[in-house]
């Protein structure tokens, strides 16, 4: 079984991706179970997903990288010990670090035949400029990037080609070692390179 995250602010495009995701894996033959966590008490992007027939385990009440981390093991565990699919998403609530969610994991895969995916961290290219220039923003979206295998640049379609340029400059300097994917799920670029990146790579726990 192996685990994929799909991170990044508010707004950036995770839960469209993840559906284009699950579809397009599911097509190619996989079974897939989408981790959904939302600080909210009503999960909605659960909901969401749940509309394009794709199976959603929903974790609410908080971040999965915090308050609920023993939820979100708990969830791995059981889709493990049950239907266990070939690969299972998981969406993190905006304000989460994927770094802290691998480590959970980490604690407890010794206990299961997990692989990670690559960590997928959305930066919507139209808001870049704001993300990266509000010191209490900054933080948090920078350590998003930092723990990301492939940041993918969100709404291409719907940014200039000086935004472009400017987001590609600004993720090397924070993540030099990370994939950059142009991405438009509603336009359908980029979509397939991240369904074979997350078929295909396999990173270290």
């Amino acid at each position: 079984m192996k685990l994929v995250q799909v991170a990044g602010w508010l707004g950036s495009g995770k839960t469209t991706l993840v559906i284009a995701l699950g579809k397009g894996l599911s097509k190619n033959g996989k079974t897939v179970a989408i981790v959904v966590n939302e600080i909210g008490a009503i999960p909605v992007d659960g909901k969401v997903v749940e509309e394009y027939g794709l199976t959603v385990n929903d974790i609410g009440g908080g971040c999965i990288c915090c308050q609920v981390s023993g939820n979100m093991f708990r969830t791995i565990k059981a889709l493990y010990e049950g239907p266990r699919p070939d690969i299972v998403i998981i969406e993190p609530t905006g304000l989460a670090v994927p770094g802290s969610i691998r480590e959970t994991i980490r604690a407890g895969a010794h206990e299961m035949d997990i692989s990670m995916g690559p960590t997928i961290v959305l930066i919507d290219i139209p808001r870049a400029e704001k993300l990266l220039g509000y010191e209490g923003l900054k933080r948090l979206v920078t350590a998003q990037m930092v723990d990301a295998d492939i940041i993918a640049l969100s709404k291409v379609d719907m940014a200039t080609e000086g935004e472009l340029l400017e987001a590609r400059g600004a993720v090397c300097v924070v993540n030099p070692r990370a994939e950059i994917i142009h991405l438009s799920t509603s336009k359908g670029e980029g979509v397939a390179a991240l369904i074979q990146a997350v078929t295909e790579t396999r990173v270290e726990a």
